[in-house]
This record gives C-alpha cells, sequence and structure tokens, in this order.
C-alpha cells in the first residue's frame, strides 16, 4: 500500500477531478503490476496496474492493493470492479472507501458478491491525506481552500502603498519561494483574489516558473471597478468574475452575478462545487484571507516568512492552526498549517 500510495501522487494536477489512485499487484510476495491514474477520462489504476502484469494467469492466485475503493459505475472509463471479477483476482486490499455518492462502498460490495477476499482501512489515513481536495470536495461540497501569502520576518504582508506604487506586488522573499508558489498553482484548479490585490498587484495568476497547467483564475469585484488593462483580464487562461453586476461575457472571461451579503463566501464556493472546482488556492490580501479565517473555511494555509522587515505596513492574519511542516527556501521559509477546527 505504501507503493500504491507513491505511484498515486504520481498523477497530481493531471487526474482532477478524479482522486489520485495508485495500484499495485502482488504474486507470492513480489511485485507483478503496477499503476496508477495518469490522467483525467484515461484508465484508471487498477486498469493500468493488471495491463503492466506480463503473464495474466497469475493474477488468478494474486493479491491487488489499492488506495482508494475500484469503481463500480460507467462514468469515462468502465468499472474497475467489474476488471478485477473478470481476471479472478481472489484477494483485493483497499485503502480506503470512495466517498462519491456513485462508487462509496458499491465497488467493495461488487468485488465481494463475486466472491473476492476484500480488506478495507489499510493506510488510510495516509490514504484519505492524499486524496483531501477529493474528500473535501464531496463531503463538504465545496472546493479544497489554501490560504497562501508572504509575511516578513515582523509579520507583515505589505506596506502602505499609495495608488503611484500600484502595477507589482511587494517582494517579500526569494526566487526559490517562487518557484514553490508556481509549482503549488499548478497542482490546484483554481486561485482566487480580492479587488484590492488585482487592482494594487496587477498579477497573472498562471504558472511560468513551473511546467504545468495554470489554475482557473477568479477575482472578485462587486462593481466592476477593476481596469480592463489587467493581466487578469488579458482572456489568456479561462477566468471568472463573481460580481453584483450583470455582464456580458467574453472568450475565457465569464462574469458571474453573486449577491454581495454575509453569505458572499459561501455562495461562491456553492458555485465553484456546483462547477466542479476541487481545489482553490486564495492568493488575496489582508481583507480577504481574514473573511475566510473568520468563517473557518480554509483547509491548509502555506506562509512563506522572509527576512525583510517592514516595520510599519499590512499585518499579517492571524489564526489558530496546527502547523504540519516547515521548509527551508534559502534564505526563506515555507510553514503549512491544517486548519485544526475542523
Amino acid at each position: 500500500m505504501n507503493r500504491a500510495i507513491e505511484l498515486a501522487r504520481l498523477g497530481m494536477g493531471n487526474v482532477a477531478p478524479n482522486p489520485m489512485v495508485g495500484c499495485v499487484i502482488v504474486h507470492d510476495g513480489l511485485i507483478i503490476g503496477e499503476g496508477y491514474h495518469r490522467e483525467y477520462g484515461k484508465p484508471h489504476a487498477e486498469v493500468n496496474a493488471i495491463n503492466n502484469v506480463i503473464n495474466k494467469a497469475l493474477l488468478k492466485e494474486s493479491t491487488l492493493y489499492v488506495t482508494l475503493e475500484p469503481c463500480a459505475h460507467f462514468g469515462k472509463t468502465p468499472p474497475c470492479a467489474d476488471l478485477i471479477v473478470k481476471w479472478g483476482i481472489p484477494d483485493v486490499v483497499v485503502g480506503i472507501v470512495d466517498p462519491f455518492a456513485g462508487v462509496s462502498g458499491k465497488g467493495i460490495e461488487k468485488l465481494r458478491k463475486n466472491g473476492c477476499n476484500v480488506t478495507e482501512g489499510v493506510l488510510e489515513d495516509r490514504c484519505r491525506e492524499l486524496n483531501r481536495r477529493f474528500f473535501t470536495y464531496h463531503k463538504k461540497r465545496r472546493p479544497y481552500i489554501i490560504l497562501k501569502w508572504a509575511q516578513t520576518a515582523d509579520g507583515f504582508i505589505d506596506i502602505d502603498r499609495s495608488q503611484e506604487n500600484y502595477g507589482q506586488p511587494t517582494w517579500i522573499t526569494n526566487d526559490l519561494s517562487k518557484i514553490a508558489v508556481h509549482k503549488m498553482r499548478s497542482d490546484e484548479a483554481a486561485i482566487l483574489v480580492g479587488t484590492n490585490t488585482a487592482q494594487k498587484d496587477n498579477p497573472s495568476l498562471n504558472v511560468r516558473e513551473w511546467h504545468g497547467k495554470s489554475p482557473l483564475r477568479i477575482v472578485i469585484d462587486k462593481d466592476l471597478r477593476l481596469s480592463n488593462d489587467l493581466s487578469l483580464f488579458d482572456q489568456r487562461i479561462p477566468t471568472i468574475v463573481y460580481t453584483s453586476v450583470e455582464v456580458q461575457g467574453k472568450t475565457n472571461l465569464e462574469f458571474r452575478q453573486v449577491a454581495f451579503d454575509q453569505n458572499l463566501l459561501n455562495s461562491i464556493l456553492k458555485d465553484m462545487h456546483e462547477n466542479g472546482i476541487q481545489s482553490l488556492i486564495v492568493e488575496g490580501g489582508q481583507l480577504l484571507l481574514n473573511s475566510f479565517i473568520e468563517q473557518g473555511l480554509w483547509d491548509e494555509a502555506r506562509v512563506f516568512v522572509g527576512q525583510k522587515s517592514f516595520y510599519k505596513g499590512i499585518r499579517a492574519p492571524k489564526f489558530d492552526a496546527l502547523k504540519i511542516k516547515s521548509e527551508e527556501l534559502d534564505d526563506s521559509d515555507l510553514f503549512v498549517y491544517y486548519n485544526n477546527a475542523i
């Protein structure tokens, strides 16, 4: 199962909104086949692992390990449970049950009804962690939310900028941190900023320092006061603007009208869920970040800390969270936190 988890991670950034899944087939203590879900809409991990077995006759005497319950429904590919039954694999070890209503227990049930000996819950916590985006999306009916910001050694995320200083972000960390940020963007489905950040920093919110797909860009602009000349509106990457105004969209630029009330964030997250957006980076300023924190609408925070000091300016958000890891990035640091209130 450890090996299956390693394989599953190779699908990061390529399989969403499907989960990352790895599969290993063992005969007489030796791995004879392995595979993972490589790309959305393409064969699942179990299919790739079975195809990787040279001598298919051994399958009738083998054990199949898979990080997530085999599917039992017809989607973009046939049910994996049917394939396992077809090849007569007698023993199946499952990391965790699929939370998706179309599967949830049905794959395991089908295997057992057809004579398979199924063991559940092996390295379950690690398998859940692997697909925390997928589980959050299906259980909480919203995207998995990652808050991200950079702060100085003395706890500021920006200086107090006048309008003549708009257009470029205030640089706090280093080039290695920038690469880490762009890798993070390539792993997630969407990225969100508020009106002030869009106006002050003019961010592109794309992937430039890493190989991968740029996330869907999302900006909140209640009264459409942002300039059409901003990089966010260059129409090169699909972009959504949440606004109170009804307006016609353009190619790669969509305007969605929402009520700007106390339920604004929940309304936006509900719309994202309905449109299959499984994960979201919130890369806004103090106001937007604090709104997510105050409403408990976050799962993970990634905080980059540089060596600079501003002494005054805009304070970094404060929150109660469990630090799960830290990483040195030359003269900067990355701290990762989980929301311990959920």
